[in-house]
């Protein structure tokens, strides 16, 4: 069972989303927030797999909120729902440490797999803003490539290894069966490859995968 944390200002929102992960008997909603501070406490109090949070919520804004679950209940990865899909809050929400972003206009199902993923251990963008990413990867390949490998070039062939298919968008227990080892051995190795690397999360690392060219 995958516990989730819903917070979002609109209680017709809240209500929507509620319904499509009913549609779910492995997911359970185990607290409501309907501001940004409320979702940190609830976060602390609760220890849910995933939070789902709204980007503009009064209090304290979905992107602070985000920063602070982090923080302070490390147990908790962050997705991101929002109806925006602006480069600034995209770039933002990664740079806080949230493992997916999701867009309220995008089909149910995104959802549903979106927090599958995340609480899988991997990161999930919806598919309109995984182009967005991928466009700006594209724009500033050559000029951040050098870094990246560089970076890179501090990891061990195995952590570079688990880096390429961590950027694919394989989660810990694929990545385990694709090299034949425990989930616990990968996990040790992510969050190697995190602090080797200075990011916060997978996505950041995932887009340093790319940076350096270990994914096609």
């Amino acid at each position: 069972m995958i516990r989730l944390l819903l917070a979002d200002d609109e209680a017709m929102i809240r209500a929507g989303v509620r319904a499509i992960l009913a549609a779910d008997p492995s997911l359970d909603v185990v607290a409501e927030a309907d501001d940004g501070r409320e979702a940190v406490d609830l976060a602390i109090s609760h220890h849910p797999d995933v939070a789902l949070l709204d980007i503009r919520m009064p209090v304290l804004d979905g992107l602070a909120a985000a920063a602070e679950i982090r923080r302070a209940a490390p147990g908790t990865a962050v997705v991101m729902l929002t109806t925006f899909g602006e480069d600034d809050y995209i770039a933002r929400a990664i740079d806080v440490g949230a493992s997916g972003f999701l867009l309220k206009s995008g089909d149910p199902r995104e959802l549903i797999a979106g927090i599958h993923a995340v609480a899988g251990g991997a990161a999930y963008l919806s598919p309109r803003v995984a182009q967005r990413v991928i466009t700006q990867l594209a724009a500033g390949r050559v000029s951040r490539g050098a870094v990246a490998r560089d970076r890179v070039a501090a990891l061990t062939e195995r952590e570079r290894e688990v880096l390429a298919l961590l950027g694919s968008g394989l989660s810990n227990a694929e990545i385990a069966r694709r090299l034949h080892v425990v989930e616990g051995t990968v996990k040790a190795y992510v969050s190697a490859i995190l602090t080797r690397l200075d990011v916060r999360n997978r996505v950041q690392a995932a887009i340093i995968a790319h940076e350096a060219g270990l994914v096609a």
